[in-house]
Order: C-alpha cells, then structure tokens, then sequence
C-alpha cells in the first residue's frame, strides 16, 4: 500500500468511511472505539510479520534461534514471547489476531469476543499493557463494528519494513485524533495540539538530548514531533529521556498507544500534574507542553503552602495559566528552557498574575514571546502565544542573553484553511524559529537584526518601562506595510477573539468582587 505523496488524501478517505459507520455511537465513545481497533491492528499485524520473519530463519550464532525440520521445535520458537518482545512488538494470541476477529465480524457478539480479544492481548504483555487497551466493544452495534473491522482489514500497518511508508499507522492514527479533537469541540483540546504549533515548539526547543519533560501531555504529540525531530536533524534517540504526565485516564491511554506505536520509550504518569505531581523531584532540560487555557478551580487550596513550585506568588482561583508556567519553572534543570502555548491574556493581565509575572521577568526568566495567528486550534477560538522559558539565558553555549527578551509578533504568518480556520506552513515555522536561533546566535545563523513590525529584543528595563506587559506588539512596532493588504474579514476574526477572551476575563473579574463582597458581609 503505497499513500507517500498523497497530501493526506489516504487518511481523509479512511476516516470519512470510519465515521461513515458511526450509526447512533457518541463521538467520545467513539474515538476510543475506534483508536483501538487501529491499535488492535497494529499489533496483530506487527506480529505476524515478526512470525513470519521467525519462520524463515536458520540458525544463526548471534540470534540462537533454529527453525530446522523439526516441526515441534519450530512451533516454540514460534510462540516464543521474547522472540517478540525483544523486537519491540507485542505478543497476539489467536484468539486475538485480526484474522481471527474477521472471521467472527457477523457474530452478534463480535463486541463481546473484541474486549476478551483485548484483555487476552494485555495477559500476554502485562509489563507495557496492563490495563491499557479499551474494552467497551460490547456495548457497540455488531453492525458498527464489523465494517469497522472490514474497512480496517486492508491496512498494511506492521513495522514499516515491507512498505513504502515506515509511518502508514502514525499518519492515520494522528490524522484521526485531529479529526476527534475538531468534532468533540473544546472537549477535544485536553488531549490535542495543532501539529503545526507541535513543530513550532520543537523546532524553537530543538531537544537533542537529555530529560524530556511534557506536564500536561494530552495524546501525546509532543514526544512524537520531538521523536520525528531527532529522526530529521540526525540526533541518537538514546541521548535522550521522556517523561510526561496526563490527568485524564482515556487520554493517558491514547498517549500510551501513541508512543508505543513508534516505538518511543515514556515514563507517562496518570494524575493532576498540579494537584498529584509524579514527578516531583525531576529536572527536565526541555519541557514542550500546552496546558489547557484559563482553567478555573486548578486547586489553589490544595498547594497552598507550596512556595518551591510557586516561588513568584500563588495564582488567583480562577486563572491556572502562572500556576502552569511555575510548575514548569520549578521542573527546569540550572540551564533548562520550556516552551509553552499560553492564552494571550498571559502576557498583559494585571492583579496578583501581573506581580508574577513581573518576579519571572526580574528573574531573568523570559528569553521569548512569539504572539501566534488567530483561529489555529480547533477547540477555541482564543488568540494564543508561545511563552519561550529559559534559566540558562547567561551560560547559554551560543551566546549570553542576560537581560534581554526577544518578541516576536507572528501574527500575519499563516495560511487560511476555511473561514474559521488557520495553520502554519513549513515555511511559516522556520522563519519564526530561525529568528530565535539567530537571537541566540546559533551557528549557520545570519546575524539577528530586529524587524519592525515583526521582531524586536529589549532589555529588561524596557520591559519594566511597559508595565512588565509582554505582548510582542508593544516592542516590533508597526510595519509600514501592514494593515491594507490584510481582508477585512480576518481582521474582524482576530478582534472578535480578543474581544471574546476580555469578556471571559471580566466575568472572572466580576465573581471575584461578588465573592470579596460577600466575604466582607456586603
């Protein structure tokens, strides 16, 4: 099955037949459905390509395995489980290969045979998938499900080796957590991030080596993209560590599948990175993370006292967004950097988030802000920026940044999609990162200019001269060809979104005062 060079047409065709199928399933039941049936066929046909390739070999000194014509002695090696494992594909017992399950598509209790199918596979691989794989087949139409499993029985997903496409299960997979998080609305943003925001971040961390660190890790798309981003820059996979936390459980397991899937080794934690931290004594050297937007009630009660994760000031009730950025901070090793996508609120807010934010940027812990495109995400329609953290900004191997932030205003970069929907091309992405490089002064890098209109670096006391406000428009400047060319439309758009994030904010503003005013007796 050959899909290179497709432009994602593959993937857009197996998805519209999928939900074709879907009949009366809600869609949050469904994607898990759905997912592990794509996962189940993952591993069914990674192992009979593993079985077969045990079939054809002879004795060999290193591999110690011999399939002579002793047929007893064939079978062992055979269903020899390490002879799997050690090849980094799980062990399907029959009653679980696809196969097996196709030939019972038309039993009314195909559901039925599809969860012991499920737990059967688990049984076998309990040190990597215990408890991981979905078993609520039962409750779905047999009607469902089995075009699920006939539409799914062409895919040739096994390891990649014998086709054209080493990533056939990743592009599909990836594509339909996309196209879940796009139908489940804001549901669907706990667990995903835009692919193209992914590479931004990657491309700007640039994590070749060391502790990898995701607090909030939805599906899992920042170790992937970070995985794709070694494979292209040459990196050794071994150089480097991957630690991630997800507080909601169908989600943790979809980042599980998704690792697994291309073989990336994660110690992935189940819990509230806030309130149950798994990781409290790690020190990360990238953290590359998007915690959900303005979330209330993140448990302000339950850390109070902590002043070694919230050294700046304990955020308001009903914001978590400098509860997020200290989490990280507090996670960074001596010269450890985090990129972060943040609500545009961040950046100018004032009260008790303002004080914090102006301890972070005293600290000398602001190395970049890059103000996004609107419309990017799928879930909301909330304007957003990147937040670039660096404790390292003096010892930097580059250059020395003490005191100095560069802004970046990224705002007219991107390609519209729909009317309601944008994206960053490749060519978008590189030219946001490779200004941050040449700020850094990295190798291979044009000397860094500002550009009004677009980039800018000032100093601290430039910053404390704005109130400590870091919205990158205050420092670029306005380029003298901005504004006409730019549709009426999407400027309208992009207003309408920060007009949206100022009510919200006032009606967070609002139940402040009625609640002091209650607690005054008035």
């Amino acid at each position: 099955m050959a899909i290179n060079g497709d432009d994602g047409k593959f993937e857009k065709s197996l998805w519209q037949s999928a939900e074709g199928l879907r009949g009366p399933v809600e869609s949050a039941e469904y994607k898990h459905i759905v997912l592990g049936l794509l996962f189940e066929k993952y591993m069914s046909d990674a192992f009979e390509q593993r079985r077969e390739e045990l079939r054809e070999l002879t004795y060999d000194e290193d591999s110690m395995y011999y399939c002579g014509d002793d047929d007893e002695e064939r079978q062992f090696i055979l269903e020899d489980k390490d002879a799997y494992h050690g090849e980094n594909v799980f062990y399907v017992p029959e009653e679980a290969r696809w196969e097996y399950l196709i030939d019972s598509a038309t039993d009314p209790d195909i559901g039925a045979q599809i969860d012991d199918a499920m737990r059967a596979i688990e049984e076998e691989n309990p040190d990597r998938l215990d408890g991981m794989l979905p078993k609520r087949y039962s409750r779905i139409p047999q009607d469902t499900l089995e075009g699920l499993l006939n539409e799914f029985a062409e895919l040739d997903l096994g390891n990649g080796k014998d086709t054209q496409d080493e990533d056939v299960f990743g592009r599909v997979y990836e594509y339909f957590i996309k196209e879940f998080a796009r139908q489940e609305g804001h549901r669907g943003g706990e667990f995903y991030t835009p692919k193209h925001v992914v590479e931004l971040l990657v491309e700007i961390l640039e994590p070749f080596e060391g502790r990898i660190f995701d607090p909030f890790c939805g599906s899992g798309g920042m170790f992937v993209q970070s995985h794709k981003f070694l494979e292209r820059k040459g990196g050794d996979e071994s150089q480097v560590s991957i630690y991630g936390q997800e507080v909601n459980d169908a989600t943790w397991r979809i980042c599980k599948m998704n690792l697994y899937l291309r073989g990336i080794d994660g110690n992935i934690q189940l819990g509230d990175s806030i309130r149950n931290d798994q990781f409290p004594n790690l020190r990360a050297d990238k953290i590359i993370t998007n915690p959900p937007f303005n979330m209330s009630e993140w448990g302000e009660d339950t850390v109070s006292g902590d002043d070694s994760r919230f050294e700046y000031g304990m955020p308001p009730s009903n914001n978590a967004n400098f509860a997020f950025i200290q989490h990280m901070i507090a996670h960074l090793d001596d010269d450890g950097m985090a990129g972060t996508v943040m609500a545009n609120g961040s950046m100018s807010v004032q009260g008790q988030e303002g004080e914090i934010r102006k301890e972070i940027i005293e600290d000398d812990l602001l190395d970049a802000v890059i103000a996004l495109p609107g419309e990017l995400f799928y879930t909301t329609s909330i304007p957003v920026c990147l937040w670039i953290i660096s404790k390292g900004k003096d010892s930097d191997s580059y250059r020395n940044r003490t005191d100095e932030t560069l802004f970046i205003n990224a705002k007219d970069l991107y390609e519209s999609i729909d009317r309601t929907q944008n994206r960053l091309t490749e060519d978008h992405i590189q030219t946001i990162a490779d200004t941050v490089r040449a700020y850094r002064g990295e190798e291979g890098m044009d000397d860094y200019e500002d550009e009004t209109g677009f980039c800018k670096v000032a100093t601290t006391d430039e910053i404390a001269d704005n109130d400590y406000m870091v919205t990158p428009g205050r420092y670029v400047g306005i380029s003298r060809d901005a504004g006409d060319e730019v549709p009426y439309e999407v400027k309208m758009e992009e207003l309408s979104a920060e007009l949206r994030e100022q009510f919200q904010r006032s009606n967070e503003l609002q139940e402040d005062i009625k609640a002091n005013l209650e607690e005054l007796g008035f």
